[in-house]
């Protein structure tokens, strides 16, 4: 994938002594003429790299694993191991694998190998996200062609077989079923050779990768979950990447670039229509109209951050026209007293919540605020204890589908539902958008379903978060994914 033209931010600070030297990669130094990449990751990994855990992404986003589909900005499925595929009816699909294919430990990729990683994710007890509970079932039509079946009619069942839990490597590596071993097994450009518990990782590059030799020799990776440890890393030269840069962190950077990608995560203010002044619409209304997100963005955001047009952004809205909102008349607050609550965990929002809640006060409104950790909150969150709640909620998922997100947060059944919304237009539209499997018909009919919700007052959008990666200059070739799952390519490179 392209990626923006590089741009340098802010001032430098000293690196403190202590950090010095904390990302030394645990290989040899590279020999002369040798493009070696040293990678700082956000999370350290929880269960060796199995594909079955939370660790997924990482085998992903380092190119050690592959899933038969990819996705796109959009979320709509794109070729990867699989390169062409067909729907047999609505509950099965068959995929023709991408010819020369081969893992890392020199066997070929053949559907009899597919249909075992599948297999192995479908009994893996929980089963990766994308895939449990729904029956999946693979199977080897022929050496090349493989049949995946779920047991109830789903239209999103390509996109779930590009989720990050199911990456397909080598039938050596299910020597233990449940935690396969992605060491040495994997497609992708670059091969696992060495997991160092979770501080470290040795990748070298795989020369006969189906897409092509990469650019890199090899790739050191680290685990530090400190932000300021990975900002401190790349001013200091010791990293060429580091993922995850929290903005307050950025102006500190002078030599090294960021890369800032869009991601379909919504910062947005949830108000409850169950109980309090927000079961008013009119007064709902009258939140909507105070609401002004720029200052927030281009304040608390720094500028790195997008207006929210509505729930969600527009590579999720694919070109779809957003349907009119028709709002109820405002009422007048009148000084109506409202407690909005938000979460220090992500460290914006606090001071964002400050923002808005001074905007609601010149609206008419008395405003509290309540900031605690959000493992603190949630309980309350749910059970409509404030009457509206700041909160970022990524909206796409590991099906790439924002369907999912409109039925778990905005309906009557929905399990996240922090407005508290039942509307039967609202649940009427949701439910049909969950029967459509075209993809532009189902983004377009999301989009009906997010005026729907527009339209009651329940949600503000605010803004969509981006992603922020640091890299040196001399680093080229990083993928922009919006999904968070890609950054290495066999395109990455490094130069003096």
């Amino acid at each position: 994938m392209s990626r923006p033209a590089p741009r340098a931010v802010g001032a430098l600070l000293v690196l403190p002594a202590l950090l010095a030297g904390c990302f030394a990669p645990g290989a040899d130094a590279p020999a002369e003429g040798e493009q070696r990449l040293a990678l700082a990751l956000a999370f350290p990994p929880v269960a060796a790299l199995s594909p079955f855990s939370d660790d997924a992404v990482l085998v992903t986003r380092m190119g050690v694993g592959e899933t038969l589909v990819g996705l796109d900005e959009a979320g709509d499925p794109t070729p990867q191991l699989a390169e062409s595929w067909a729907r047999v009816d609505d509950r099965t699909v068959t995929l023709d694998l991408r010819a020369g294919v081969q893992f890392h430990d020199g066997t070929p990729l053949d559907a009899e190998a597919a249909a075992g990683a599948l297999t192995a994710a479908a009994a893996a007890s929980p089963a990766p996200r994308s895939i449990d509970g729904l029956g999946l079932t693979a199977r080897a039509v022929d050496e090349d062609t493989v049949e995946v079946q779920l047991a109830e009619p789903d239209p999103l069942l390509l996109q779930r077989l590009a989720a990050p839990g199911l990456v397909v490597l080598a039938p050596a590596a299910y020597g233990d079923p449940a935690a396969p071993d992605p060491v040495g097994t994997g497609t992708g450009p670059f091969e696992l050779t060495e997991l160092r518990g979770a501080s470290g990782a040795t990748l070298t590059a795989d020369a006969d990768h189906w897409g092509g030799a990469p650019e890199l020799d090899g790739v050191d990776v680290t685990f530090p979950a400190d932000a300021a440890a990975r900002t401190a890393g790349l001013r200091a030269g010791e990293l060429d990447v580091a993922v995850n840069l929290p903005i307050a962190q950025l102006p500190t950077l002078t030599d090294t670039e960021v890369l800032s990608v869009p991601l379909p995560r919504l910062v947005s203010l949830s108000l409850d229509t169950a109980d309090g002044p927000f079961a008013d619409p009119g007064l709902r209304a009258a939140a909507v109209a105070a609401i002004d997100p720029q200052p927030v963005v281009d304040g608390v955001y720094e500028g790195r951050a997008d207006v929210a047009e509505g729930l969600f952004n527009d590579d999720t809205a694919g070109g779809a026209d957003r349907p009119a909102v028709a709002l109820p008349p405002a009422s007048d607050p009148a000084g109506a007293s409202i407690r909005l609550a938000t979460y220090s965990d992500r460290a914006e929002l606090p001071e964002a919540a400050a923002v808005l809640a001074e905007q609601l006060r010149q609206a008419g409104f008395a405003v509290e605020v309540v900031v605690a950790e959000y493992a603190t909150l949630e309980t309350d969150l749910l059970a409509g204890t404030y009457d509206a709640v700041l909160a970022s909620r990524l909206y796409l998922g590991d099906t790439g589908d924002p369907v999912g997100y409109l039925a778990a947060d905005l309906t009557c059944a929905g399990s996240y539902n922090l407005a508290r919304l039942c509307d039967p237009a609202v649940d009427a539209a949701v439910a049909a958008a969950a029967d459509v499997a075209d993809p532009q018909e189902r983004r377009a009919a999301a989009l009906r379903a997010e005026a729907a919700v527009l339209s009651t007052g329940a949600v503000v959008p605010v803004l969509h978060e981006r992603t922020h990666t640091g890299y040196a200059p001399s680093v080229g070739g990083l993928a922009t994914d919006p999904f968070d799952r890609l950054l290495l390519t066999a395109e990455t490179t490094v130069g003096e």
